[in-house]
């Protein structure tokens, strides 16, 4: 009887191996069979070397967006925070993006011209910065807006940009920033004449088409007395965000013999993301941080 139950045991073993074999057989022959379809996947979106990669977010109906939010009009800065502490966590979890520049509903994220980071595929690098600003944005909406509950998330669309040389980059900035300050000064105009001035906003529109910038800071100084160089830097000049060391001090307990626990404080330096509301188009902050940008000699 034992010699009969050791032998079924075994045919039991030798039947088990069977199967796994066939099914790592029919498993390889399924992978193979299947796998053509690779082929259709794009895999030649590879980012040209020695090339600044500019990946610029937008927020998409953002104007609808921000009514049903009720965001505070011409600029509300739990937004601009919630936007910039977004863009601080994509730089935190991408080391290799060396600034970053923001304003109203969007923001440029530009790695060195060095980097390898996903082997410099565009939608691997777009994807990956526009799901981690979308889902931090989503993540940190309560320590900005509070009592304000988040209707619906909100999207965001991406695009790779390569600039070849500095001056390519800096004027991209530059652009981006002198935008800033031509939608801040219309939005300022608009919003103190529907607010202050009584107008309706089809009023408001029609007051300042056709105006230049000396026209509506006429506006603004004349009939107001709002001195619009006076205003928050961070609404006329937009959001930068920069890696620095800086100095961290924290307090630890060490004990010394005979006497005790004593508490001593220790600092170190270390590298963070730092916000700046800079002049970005002309040379003093450039100056001010040379590391931001690589040589232009390959």
């Amino acid at each position: 009887m034992l010699r009969l139950l050791s032998v079924n045991f075994r045919g039991l073993a030798d039947h088990k191996t069977l199967l796994s074999l066939n099914f790592s057989t029919s498993s390889v022959m399924a992978k193979s069979k299947f796998e053509y379809v690779r082929n259709f996947e794009l895999d030649d979106d590879t980012c040209l070397r020695n090339c600044y990669i500019v990946v610029r977010l937008d927020g998409r109906n953002f104007h609808k967006f921000s009514e049903q939010h009720n965001f505070m009009k011409p600029n509300d800065n739990r937004a601009l925070g919630l936007m910039s502490r977004s863009a601080r966590s994509v730089m935190e979890e991408l080391e290799d993006i060396t600034i970053a520049y923001g304003q109203s509903d969007e923001f440029s994220f530009v790695f060195k011209r060095s980097t390898t980071w996903f082997k410099r595929r565009a939608s691997k690098l777009m994807t990956h910065v526009t799901s981690q600003f979308s889902s931090s944005f989503v993540y940190y909406w309560k320590e900005y807006f509070e009592k304000q509950p988040l209707l619906y998330p909100p999207s965001f669309d991406g695009r790779v940009v390569l600039y070849p040389s500095n001056r390519n980059l800096r004027d991209y900035l530059s652009w981006r920033q002198a935008d800033c300050h031509i939608n801040n000064l219309y939005n300022t105009t608009f919003w103190t004449l529907v607010q202050k001035g009584g107008l309706t906003k089809t009023q408001a529109e029609e007051r300042l088409s056709g105006t230049q910038a000396a026209d509506k800071n006429e506006i603004l100084f004349s009939e107001f007395s709002i001195n619009y160089n006076n205003e928050s830097p961070m609404h006329k000049k937009g959001t930068t965000l920069i890696w620095e060391k800086v100095n961290e001090t924290t307090t630890k307990w060490i004990k010394k013999p005979d006497e005790g626990e004593t508490e001593i404080n220790v600092t170190r330096i270390r590298k963070k993301v730092t916000s700046h509301s800079s002049d970005i188009i002309g040379d003093q902050f450039w100056e001010e941080h040379p590391d931001i940008l690589e040589s232009d000699q390959c």
